[in-house]
């Protein structure tokens, strides 16, 4: 509760977050939405992007990738655009 994920975005990666557990706001660009249990949330590649608790419990979310997850493709930012 209360912690975010580091902004950052993939070059070259489209992730879809499926959250199975909890609520956050999830943040793509400018843009908040959010989220709760059974949503999805399409994040194209190139999009910086962070997702943060909201809720008093554990958030849980699948990460899938396409093409799959590479560490070179991942650029970490100090904050938010």
């Amino acid at each position: 509760p209360g912690q975010a994920t580091q902004p950052h975005y993939h070059p070259q990666t489209e992730e879809i977050y499926y959250i199975l557990r909890g609520q956050g706001r999830m943040q793509i660009g400018k843009e908040f939405r959010d989220v709760g249990i059974g949503d999805a949330i399409a994040i194209p590649p190139g999009a910086v992007h962070q997702i943060t608790n909201t809720g008093e419990r554990t958030l849980l979310f699948l990460c899938c990738c396409a093409p799959g997850y590479e560490h070179d493709d991942t650029v970490l930012l100090e904050s938010m655009p």
